[in-house]
């Protein structure tokens, strides 16, 4: 069966959401107060329904609890975001993904009862800061406060040597989970698999770990 989504708030950020869940095929279903933002996506999402998401008569009527997943992605206000999370908490949907404005508006939503907050503003920061830093850094997700994944390319430092060889978890305290070589993906690398030019690496770790591993062995003097 489809999964059903539900968009509450049409600007950039939950206009992007909507676009790509309807592009995979998706039952989606659009919600905002503006008219014209409506009007943009009624051929875009399944359903596209202009109403006050903070009126719990409303997502009622709408059958929200029924939907399998719902994204708040109400931009600049706060308190309509955190009416629209508890109105959602208290009608019992399955999974509410949040976004949040700042750590203090983050809080909030986790202790209202949101399932998952998410800061696009922030997270979109972070990558660009470490892809700016060096080509070698091809990508960055952050997995909580303190850890994230990062796609480095290998450096002058690590062709030609084996992870072991660099012994990578003990010296860094980072993980190598997989290794892109070309289209093929070696999803369980061996410490005696040796980096090759252009090989991708995908490495867990602390954040801290993962900025002295990008220094000492990713970023190229």
């Amino acid at each position: 069966m489809k999964k059903e989504f539900a968009v509450i708030g049409l600007g950039r950020f939950g206009g992007s959401i909507c676009q790509e869940l309807s592009r995979e095929g998706m039952e989606v279903l659009a919600i905002d107060k503006n008219e014209e933002r409506i009007n943009e996506f009624k051929n875009i999402a399944s359903h596209a329904v202009i109403g006050d998401s903070t009126d719990e008569t409303v997502l009622k009527e709408l059958g929200i609890k029924n939907i399998d997943h719902v994204i708040v992605a109400i931009g600049d206000n706060i308190q309509a975001s955190i009416l629209t999370t508890v109105v959602l908490v208290e009608l019992g949907v399955n999974k509410i993904t949040v976004k949040a404005q700042n750590d203090y508006h983050a809080k909030i939503l986790d202790k209202i009862g949101a399932h998952h907050v998410v800061h696009p503003e922030r997270d979109m920061g972070r990558r660009i800061a470490h892809s700016i830093i060096s080509n070698n850094i091809v990508d960055y997700l952050e997995l909580s406060d303190d850890h994230s994944i990062v796609e480095v390319k290998a450096g002058k430092k690590m062709i030609g040597k084996s992870i072991i060889g660099l012994d990578i978890r003990a010296n860094y305290g980072c993980t190598v989970v997989a290794i892109k070589q070309g289209k093929h993906i070696n999803v369980s690398p061996t410490p005696e698999d040796t980096l090759r030019e252009d090989d991708i690496l995908v490495v867990v770790g602390a954040d801290k770990d993962i900025a002295r591993f990008e220094r000492q062995l990713v970023i190229d003097d």
